[in-house]
């Protein structure tokens, strides 16, 4: 156990120790309304420390304060305008914490969990993210050009101008994802999935969207797919079509046709 903590995590929420087993007790015979009695005292006992299990979110101050290294604990950390080139973060815990401005360029990031990091104007260029969770962070005008993300999850992600030129994000989930403006020129994007996400003016051109690709429910205002084969992308209605950007080059899955407004006048 590291100095300093309480607790294991287990399951990514911490486990109850013998101090916090007290506490629950002593809470189970309060934390219920008047008239309200639990069927027995064992389902009491799990309620009472689910809720003190739930109230441990944040890192210590220690914590936030010690030098990277993977798995460390960061959540809710302030972590702004500082210099982490090239830090080891495999299996971290970041979530919620506060990365605006700071520069992550080629840091290790495997399997970190980031849901709802402040990522706004941060640099993670370069930086090797596999199979790490994105989900619900806020991430306006980013860098991550050059980012190996595959199989990672940025469902719900707020990344509007994001820069992801160049980047691996094979098998990566962006469901509900806000990408306005986003820039994947050059980005290898096989098996990604876009349901329900706002696509408006992002510039997929150049990107690679070979496999399965899915854009159920995307929307799709004058997003850039020209030259881009989208003949295996899946979800694509010809209504996105029509307000989407494209040329003679992009490739459309059977049933589809261009519209007679392309190619889209340069903005």
């Amino acid at each position: 156990m590291e100095p300093g903590r309480s607790r294991f995590e287990m399951n990514g929420a911490p486990a109850v120790t013998g101090q916090d087993s007290q506490r629950a007790s002593h809470m189970a015979m309060t934390v219920l309304p008047s008239g309200v009695f639990a069927k027995s005292a064992a389902s009491a006992l799990f309620l009472a420390a689910a809720i003190i299990a739930g109230a441990t979110t944040t890192a210590t101050a220690a914590e936030c304060t010690a030098s990277p290294r993977a798995a460390i604990d960061w959540s809710g950390c302030d972590r702004s305008n500082l210099v982490l080139s090239g830090a080891n973060l495999e299996g971290a815990n970041l979530q919620k914490a506060d990365f605006t401005q700071t520069d992550l360029r080629n840091a290790k990031l495997a399997s970190a969990n980031l849901e709802k990091a402040a990522l706004v104007r941060a640099s993670l260029a370069g930086a090797v993210a596999d199979k790490a969770n994105f989900t619900k962070v806020e991430g306006y005008r980013t860098n991550l050009s050059g980012l190996s993300a595959r199989d990672a999850s940025f469902h719900g992600a707020e990344l509007q101008r994001a820069d992801f030129r160049n980047s691996d994000l094979s098998g990566s989930s962006f469901e509900k994802a806000e990408l306005g403006r986003a820039i994947f020129g050059g980005a290898n994007l096989t098996g990604t999935v876009y349901p329900l996400a706002n696509l408006a003016r992002a510039d997929f051109s150049d990107a690679i969207l070979s496999g399965p690709v899915d854009f159920t429910g995307a929307y799709m205002f004058l997003t850039r797919l020209e030259g881009v084969d989208l003949s295996a992308a899946a979800g694509l209605e010809q209504g996105q079509i029509n307000i989407a950007c494209g040329d003679a080059a992009t490739r459309l899955p059977a049933g589809l046709s261009s519209p007679t407004a392309w190619p889209c006048a340069v903005e």
